[in-house]
């Protein structure tokens, strides 16, 4: 603070102090009020800051707490912000001391308790020559109308009167030493003063105790102000010096101002009058500036006052007795009035500035840990979660796509081959049925005629017929099907693997069977010819039943001959009857329709000259050939039943069948092959089903990652709204520390 600026402000303190009406002390307006008015202030902007640190600690424990915002708050920025709320608090507990403690020291009999007294504007503290005070005062406002006291350690109301006896060091109580306190409550309404919350404190002389460390432990560590009453009429004194040295060390930087009181004897020698103000000038300067170095040496100057106690206590009491004040004390009375505005002034500065600066720095700090934040969360959430977003959803718009190409191009795949593998099989089933024949030739069982044994054997010929196809059409077609399908498995596999969770993808095998493929091919024998019935009674080659079986052929043969027997066996009527049974008649008109027919068929060229050359023949020969046919039909009937052996019989039956099975074998050749071609089909659906079930893990993890990354892309807005707002307020609070550092602690125009 300039020394111009200073003294216009305490100028302008002592015009508005002049310009008062003399009548009523209580009307007075207070030069303290500066310091109320900074407090509440100060109070309230401080709630506010508290408030604000407190919301920005929850948030960002909140955000530090939430594992899908790691890195966005730290745990140091967390432990950061609740230190200083902390340290808010503690320093709105200090703010929240509902009064300015100014505490007076000096040697004994330099009038600490007269000047007090003065700025009381009554005789309220014990005063006069030599050693008075013998314990520490305090002096407060109340409320109450009558003034009383308290002693330490005593919530007791005692009369104001006995401060002599309990105070005066020639009236002390012997329970009260020199350590103690005796706190004074004076009506508010007597003083203007004390309505500010003010709390002067007397202090027993620094020159009659050794005690001076816990004074200060117990009187001085929450002092805002610290006077040295000195004696104009000496000099500064190493006792005084000594013990602001204590405070010093104890105190950083107290804010001390120095009054040198009775200054009205200078008035005895005016002529060295400035001299003499000039030297105590400039040794408090040097005591504040070289020795305690709380002040600089400009504003040095203005820590240092020129008073008479007495003259403006005495001046006082009769201007409150409707007196006029003299000119002598009027000037006393202006000093004291500008130091109470200048303690006032200084008070709020040292009581408030330091925290006002604390404030600034923490809520500094706690913005910065805002932006830090909403500028992590931005990253976050613009160039990390919103691009991975963005990126999950191009593959699983991918996966989908893909999918469904996949789908079409493997379900025509999947239909080639199993019309191809259709057609193999069909192919080698129609070759193996041509030789079938091989087959059973190369069945051998012990066999016999009888019909246990036939039984047996025809089941054993069937398994062996059904085991040497099937062997057969594997040799032919497995293999090749086989590689078929794994060549199939693999372009499936290789097709959707960049489509498969990046966890499948190492284990994409364990969804491929490694296993061979084995078609089944299910000729079912047994049952297919399950109702065939061998012929192995001999049957001569030239007999009425095979000439009728040459010439008709085996079904019609068989409608004939059960005709002749039923002709044979039936009476024979003798005259044709007119109606006849309606099978009967078509019975025989079947047979001679066939007999017709293959009669006829010997009317070509080549049987009709048969027929001529054996007439001729015939004629020529006569008997002889009639008896060579004879013999020879009877050597050909005898070597045919001679040779007609068990083994015949066993060609017999595997030539009928040879014949049996292929007709019914034939049948089953393209549901045999279709059966073929959907075992493929289904080994090729079940190996693909199993990729596109991992295909759609794959969607739904892709699904799942793109709600979490938008739960984090709302949180991070939410976050950083959160931190911009919070940082808004910062500013805010910024601008109310501002306007009280320029509204109270920078100096005045």
């Amino acid at each position: 603070m300039s020394s111009c600026v200073k003294v216009t402000w305490c100028h302008f303190a002592l015009l508005t102090s002049l310009s008062l009406s003399p009548r009523s002390d209580s009307m007075a307006l207070s030069p303290l009020k500066h310091f109320v008015v900074a407090k509440k202030k100060i109070s309230e902007v401080f709630e506010q800051i508290l408030n604000y640190v407190k919301e920005t600690s929850a948030f960002v424990e909140e955000t530090c707490g939430n594992k899908a915002l790691e890195n966005i708050a730290t745990v140091d920025q967390k432990l950061e912000i609740q230190a200083y709320a902390d340290k808010l608090a503690v320093i709105k507990e200090v703010l929240a001391r509902r009064h300015m403690k100014v505490a007076f020291f000096g040697r004994t009999s330099n009038g600490k308790s007269t000047v007090i007294n003065a700025m009381l504007r009554d005789r309220v503290l014990p005063s006069g020559i030599g050693h008075t005070t013998n314990c520490f005062l305090s002096v407060e406002g109340t409320d109450e109308e009558k003034a009383y006291l308290k002693t330490e350690g005593s919530d007791e109301e005692k009369s104001i009167k006995t401060v002599n006896q309990l105070a005066h060091a020639l009236h002390m109580d012997e329970s009260l030493d020199a350590g103690c306190l005796v706190r004074v409550f004076w009506p508010k309404t007597k003083c203007a003063l004390l309505r500010d919350d003010l709390v002067l404190v007397d202090s027993p002389g620094t020159d009659v105790t050794t005690e001076l460390d816990s004074w200060i432990d117990k009187f001085c560590l929450d002092a805002d102000v610290f006077v040295l009453v000195a004696n104009s009429e000496s000099t500064l004194m190493n006792t005084e010096k000594h013990f602001f040295h204590k405070v010093n060390e104890r105190l950083s930087k107290p804010n001390i101002f120095i009054l040198n009181n009775r200054w009205d004897a200078s008035a005895n020698e005016p002529e060295y009058m400035e001299d003499v103000r000039k030297q105590h000038t400039d040794r408090c300067v040097n005591f504040l500036v070289e020795e305690l170095k709380v002040v600089d040496r400009e504003q040095a100057p203005h820590h240092i006052f020129f008073i008479s106690a007495k003259e403006v206590l005495n001046s006082r009491m009769q201007r409150a007795q409707g007196m006029p004040e003299t000119g002598e004390a009027l000037k006393h009375n202006l000093c004291v009035m500008a130091s109470q505005e200048c303690i006032s002034q200084s008070a709020v500065k040292t009581k408030f500035e330091q925290h006002t600066i604390r404030a600034k720095q923490i809520t500094e700090k706690v913005k910065s840990i805002m932006d830090a934040i909403n500028i992590e969360a931005a990253e976050k959430r613009w160039v990390t979660s919103l691009e991975d977003r963005e990126y999950q959803m191009d593959r699983l718009e991918f996966v989908k796509n893909q999918l469904n190409l996949l789908i079409d191009d493997i379900k025509k795949k999947i239909k080639a081959i199993s019309e191809d593998v259709e057609s193999k099989v069909s192919t080698a089933m129609a070759e193996e049925i041509c030789r079938l024949h091989v087959i059973v030739d190369e069945f051998h069982a012990d066999f016999h005629p009888s019909a246990h044994v036939l039984k047996l054997y025809k089941s054993e010929l069937l398994a062996h017929v059904e085991e040497g196809m099937g062997k057969n059409l594997a040799f032919r077609c497995s293999d090749a099907i086989n590689a078929s399908v794994q060549s199939s498995q693999r372009y499936m596999m290789e097709s959707m693997l960049p489509l498969l969770p990046s966890a499948v993808q190492n284990q994409v095998n364990m969804l491929v069977p490694s296993r061979k493929f084995d078609l089944s091919y299910d000729l079912n024998c047994a049952t297919i010819c399950s109702d065939f019935q061998e012929n192995i009674e001999f049957q001569f080659s030239l007999g009425w039943t095979a000439l009728v079986h040459r010439f008709l052929g085996s079904a019609n043969a068989q409608r004939a001959l059960k005709l002749v027997d039923q002709s044979f066996q039936a009476p024979r009527p003798a005259l044709p009857q007119a109606c006849t049974p309606s099978s009967g008649p078509q019975s025989a008109e079947d047979l001679m329709v066939a007999m017709a027919t293959n009669v006829a068929s010997l009317t070509s060229r080549t049987s009709m000259s048969v027929i001529v050359v054996g007439g001729v023949v015939w004629k020529t020969v006569g008997w002889r050939l009639i008896a060579l046919s004879a013999s020879l039909y009877g050597l050909l009937y005898l070597y045919e039943r001679l040779t007609w052996t068990t083994k015949a019989k066993e060609r017999a039956l595997k030539r009928q069948f040879v014949d049996y099975a292929t007709e019914k074998l034939q049948l089953i050749v393209s549901f045999t092959s279709s059966n073929c071609s959907h075992q493929v089909q289904q080994e090729m659906a079940t190996t693909f089903a199993r990729l596109c079930q991992q295909v759609d893990q794959t969607q739904k993890e892709l699904e799942a990652e793109i709600h979490q990354l938008t739960v984090k892309i709302d949180q991070l807005e939410t976050v950083q709204s959160c931190s911009k707002s919070l940082r808004h307020k910062a500013t805010e609070l910024e601008r109310q520390l501002e306007a009280f550092t320029n509204q109270y602690l920078q100096p005045q125009q």
